[in-house]
């Protein structure tokens, strides 16, 4: 019975030490890919041309779904634009 409670503790702590080093080596790799990928340029992606099916709406409509994605991606996201579904 002692080496079967041996066995799960060397089982366990084996199981977290991976699941720790996974997690640093993603967080690693995720702080590479921002320093090497280039970030998009914004002024190409409004000179793309509006997708169709998008309708014009009110612009304080507009300014509050802007402002709403703003504060929910803080601040990373942006409205390309609106569809109706």
């Amino acid at each position: 019975m002692n080496i079967g409670i041996t066995l799960m503790i060397v089982g366990m702590v084996t199981v977290f030490a991976v699941l720790i080093i996974i997690i640093q080596l993603s967080n690693l790799l995720i702080k590479i890919v921002n320093r090497v990928a280039p970030e998009e340029d914004v002024k190409l992606a409004k000179a793309v041309k509006a997708p169709t099916g998008v309708v014009p709406v009110a612009p304080d409509v507009a300014e509050a779904i802007s402002q709403a994605i703003a504060k929910i991606t803080g601040g990373k996201g942006m409205v390309a634009g609106i569809k109706r579904l």
